[in-house]
């Protein structure tokens, strides 16, 4: 398969991009419905026959689905337009540029193609490919060797946002570790932490019938979430009021009806002013908060000395902006919502922060309800079941428990299992097993993650390409990317379109000896004696899914997709929410009987130094994370980031726009070029994340840009181990010499 066979033009790419963009279709997609006929390829192709194969897109966790246009046979198919599928309703029949430039990951330069084995110092960059039977039995070894000494849990699994990632939880749950981690600890937990704990459950949002939408800190039009981002576009060209609240103008802030550059750290200042104006002017539905709530008189007198004067003087937004905004809210509800985001609220009071946020949400009486937040309905694929083995001698619970109070065990913290394997307490941990995560990339103190594997006695990594972790490794296993590998069937669920079911089918044949992670872990269970974990096929485990629902491989096969279409609204009607006291908690039960505060409680933020600024981090619409840095399609369109600074600050410095700059916090130093703009508070610098891949990276990412992993500090949220990125100050100076 030669690469020219692969080759798409900047022009051809935009062409594409522009023609699936947000922006461009979503109202088309909406009309047209999800019923249209499967359109074809012939405005990208030449009249040879092509096949149509349904997959689903993984160049960021959104999965939009995906028609692969695709020709040849054996290892000369090929593939020759990614497309969306316009039957999938969560994905509103869109892709978005990373999704087009998944055809570049086909014949990168930079892929893993062999097993290698670390035959230098760690990090030295000292490799000898090895077969693939040489690197299963050094790595079953090694895991023996840690178990027996160390016990099971001496072992930590940390798998991405993959669909195989499931296999990776399970061959832990087989080992016998607790110690599992994902990137969500990175940016999540906190959210789903406060909504748990204040609804029951985590909610989804319906923006596309909402009117009035508060975001603090998210950034729906640049940072992908769907469908929320189709259907903010879809409210706002209705005429939906969207209010921005974010330390940056971002492009969410641009086509919002207002921006407020509120102080960083003070999200819950504002949001408590909103309870205290909505409760004392009466401008709640007082028939539904006495039958879903717990906990209204004591929220009003928590609020009372909350007033919008008050949070004036903490956020900078003007106290008669937020009475405006309070009632604006509630004269929209129940079709009004403070959208659940993340980013500005980054903090140590991160879950109380959130909680600020449900509490609004619950005060408008949106939940369960068109235009508000709504219950998830519940689809469930069938599974092949085991029963993980007992160990003896396993410690009692996971490398980080107790460290913070509400700590969700399935997934942990990163940032205090890190502090745990550092110290060895309470117990070593000497082994990690990594799938399609770069925590040298995205995790906070880069130095601090290095320092944790240099600790290790052992480290694989299964990846597609050499990301600055798998670098860090003793043994790297090549994977295929997600369109060369089949996988199980999956549950998205789509807002207000209702849930569906995806598949993701092979579409081209991997490069050299890569083998998807199921089969690795397959493999390794065999050799460690727990192989009864993965005594079926991946093709086994799809056939027992596709038994879920009648017609669902029927559909599957003509469609690529299966939407169920369960009821969305009024699921919770005469049903007990899943918190303690059986309502929506205003006032937290759980909380109290753990000594918590019950309702939100502001903490002001550590005010910051006149010659430091807040560092705050985001995504483009082109890279997420660092995982696709490192396309040759995206980098034309995000080639490297800079560090914007508000003009005034910047003539403080006496630095010019397009000046090199060192930026320096109490854990690293990164250099890159000054953006001078006014859509900045001139207190806060940023920084968009992804970049700074070390001079070890593959081909276009390596040493490009700067990293914010290198100099976020190590803060956590006090509550669940949420890191607490925004809280690092860092002092910025023009780099004199550099070009």
């Amino acid at each position: 398969m030669s690469a020219k066979h692969h080759r798409l033009s900047r022009r051809a790419f935009l062409k594409s991009a522009a023609a699936t963009g947000i922006a461009a279709v979503a109202a088309e997609v909406h009309a047209r419905g999800k019923d249209a006929p499967i359109p074809d390829a012939s405005e990208v192709t030449d009249p040879k026959a092509y096949e149509n194969v349904f997959t689903a897109c993984d160049m960021c966790f959104n999965r939009c689905a995906v028609i692969a246009r695709v020709n040849g046979e054996g290892q000369d198919r090929k593939i020759l337009k990614l497309d969306p599928n316009p039957k999938c309703s969560k994905s509103r029949g869109m892709l978005c540029a990373r999704g087009n430039a998944g055809v570049a990951l086909i014949n990168s330069p930079d892929r893993l193609t062999r097993p290698l084995l670390r035959t230098g110092p760690r990090g030295g960059n000292l490799w000898r490919p090895i077969s693939w039977e040489e690197a299963l039995d050094r790595t079953a070894q090694a895991m023996r060797e840690i178990g027996a000494r160390y016990s099971r849990c001496g072992m930590l699994f940390t798998a991405g946002a993959d669909t195989q990632s499931r296999f990776v939880h399970r061959f832990a749950e087989a080992y016998g570790s607790f110690n599992i981690t994902s990137h969500e600890s990175l940016c999540l937990l906190s959210v789903n932490r406060a909504f748990m704990d204040t609804f029951g459950e985590v909610p989804q949002v319906d923006l596309l019938h909402c009117d009035h939408i508060v975001m603090l800190g998210a950034n729906r039009f640049e940072s992908l979430v769907m469908p929320d981002s189709a259907d903010l576009m879809q409210a706002v060209r209705r005429g939906a009021k969207l209010v921005v609240l974010d330390p940056r103008c971002t492009k969410t802030a641009e086509a919002a009806a207002e921006w407020h550059a509120i102080r960083p750290g003070t999200d819950l200042a504002f949001l408590l002013a909103l309870c205290r104006v909505i409760l004392e002017e009466d401008l709640y539905d007082r028939a539904w908060i006495e039958s879903n709530t717990h906990g209204l008189e004591a929220l009003r007198a928590h609020v009372a000395s909350c007033t919008p004067a008050w949070a004036e003087q903490e956020t900078g937004i003007k106290a008669a902006h937020i009475v405006r905004a309070a009632r604006e809210l509630a004269a929209a509800a129940p079709r009004a919502v403070v959208y659940p985001g993340r980013r500005s609220s980054d903090y140590e009071d991160s879950t109380q922060i959130r909680r600020g946020f449900a509490v609004v949400n619950a005060l408008l009486a949106n939940f369960d309800r068109p235009g508000g937040l709504m219950s998830t309905p519940a689809v469930k694929l069938r599974d092949i079941p085991f029963e993980a083995p007992w160990f003896d001698d396993n410690p009692a619970d996971r490398v980080d428990a107790g460290r913070v109070p509400l700590l969700f065990n399935d997934e942990g913290s990163f940032v205090l299992t890190r502090d745990a394997v550092l110290s060895g307490q309470p117990y070593p941990v000497k082994g990690w097993f990594i799938y399609k995560t770069n925590p040298m990339g995205t995790a906070p103190d880069r130095e601090k993650t290095a320092a944790m594997m240099r600790s290790l006695d052992f480290i694989v990594s299964v990846d597609i390409m050499m990301s600055d972790t798998a670098f860090m490794s003793d043994i790297v296993l090549p994977a295929p990317c997600y369109l060369e590998r089949d996988d199980p069937l999956f549950v998205l669920q789509g807002g207000p379109a209702g849930p569906c079911i995806l598949t993701r089918n092979r579409v081209v044949p991997p490069p050299g000896e890569c083998r998807p992670v199921f089969d690795v872990v397959k493999a390794l269970a065999g050799k460690l004696d727990i192989g009864n974990a993965f005594d079926f096929t991946l093709h086994e485990l799809r056939e027992r899914q596709l038994e879920s629902f009648p017609g669902l491989k029927t559909t599957l096969e003509e469609d690529g997709v299966f939407e169920p279409s369960p009821a969305l609204y009024g699921l919770k009607k005469g049903r007990p929410y899943k918190t303690p006291s059986g309502r929506i908690e205003l006032y937290s039960t759980l909380y109290q009987q753990k000594g918590l505060d019950p309702l939100p409680v502001y903490t002001p933020p550590a005010a910051v130094p006149a010659d430091s600024f807040v560092l705050v981090a985001g995504r483009t619409a082109c890279i997420t994370q660092t995982q696709s840095q490192n396309n040759r399609l995206l980098a034309e369109f995000a080639g490297t980031n800079t560090l914007w600074i508000h003009p005034a600050a910047a003539a403080r410095l006496g630095i010019g726009n397009g000046d090199e700059v060192t930026v320096r916090s109490s854990v690293g130093t990164e250099h890159l070029r000054a953006e001078l703009t006014k859509g900045i508070r001139p207190d806060t610098v940023y920084m968009h994340s992804g970049f700074g891949a070390l001079a070890s990276g593959p081909g276009l990412a390596a040493g490009t840009g700067a990293s914010i992993a290198a100099l976020f500090e190590s803060a956590y949220d006090a509550l669940c181990g949420n890191a607490a990125l925004h809280t690092t100050r860092v002092t910025v100076q023009r780099r004199e010499g550099a070009a």
